[in-house]
Parts: structure tokens; sequence; C-alpha cells
């Protein structure tokens, strides 16, 4: 990567950094499109808010948040945006867990094991175990 590194260790550990210096680990926001840009397919709660883009990156220069600052991403791009986040942590959800799919995986595995075994016990397993 272009940044230099120089060895030394910054205490970013705080989760209220509001400063972010070269080198540091930072997220930055970007307007993709505006409202007036976007397709008019969309639903009108959709259709009013612009298209973002968060992208996470070491910072090439010194911002505060919601400056804009130029960050090198670990593939080596450049993206310039607002600086959102100093020290930004990775939070993936993909939503509550649905009550009714909670148990599927648990009962096929007990249906699958109790077919094998009445497979094997009636002597038409094939070989290798497979079926």
């Amino acid at each position: 990567m272009g940044t230099e590194q120089t060895g030394e260790v910054r205490d970013v550990s705080d989760a209220k950094a509001t400063r972010a210096r070269a080198g540091d680990w930072v997220e930055v926001e970007c307007v993709l499109l505006e409202p007036a840009d976007r397709s008019p397919n969309l639903p009108p709660d959709t259709a009013a808010k612009p298209l973002m883009m968060w992208v996470k990156g070491f910072a090439l220069g010194e911002a505060a948040l919601g400056e804009e600052v130029t960050i090198e991403t670990m593939t080596g791009r450049r993206v310039t945006g607002r600086l959102s986040a100093v020290n930004p942590g990775y939070t993936i959800t993909y939503g509550d867990p649905i009550p009714e799919l909670v148990h599927v995986g648990r009962d096929l595995r007990a249906r699958l094991a109790a077919w094998r075994a009445a497979q094997g016990a009636a002597g038409d397993a094939p070989a290798g175990g497979e079926g």
C-alpha cells in the first residue's frame, strides 16, 4: 500500500475519537446518487434519500469527523469522502432470527438420521454410506 508506516502505534481505542491522522483506520461516507438522480421506480420513502456508500481504509491526511478526507482501501483504491468514523469496527447483521426457521436445521438432521437408521436396519443402505 502507498501509506507510509512510521512504526509509531497510536492508541485510537477511544470510541469517541473525533479526529483522524494520516495512517489511521477510518470510514468515509460518500453520496453516490442524489434523490433527484435516483430511479423513479423506487418507493417514495427510498427515493427521497440519497444513495450512500461507506468505505473503510487508511486516512491519507488529517481530518475531523464530517470533514473531507481521502483514504486508501486494503485493495489500494483511493476514495474521497466525509470522515464518518475513526477506528471503525465491523457490525454485520442479517436481522433478527425468524422463529419459524430457527429449528429447521436441527429438525432436518434428526429426520435424516432417523431415515438413515431405518435404511441401515433394512439392509438397503447403498455402499459408501450415501443415500
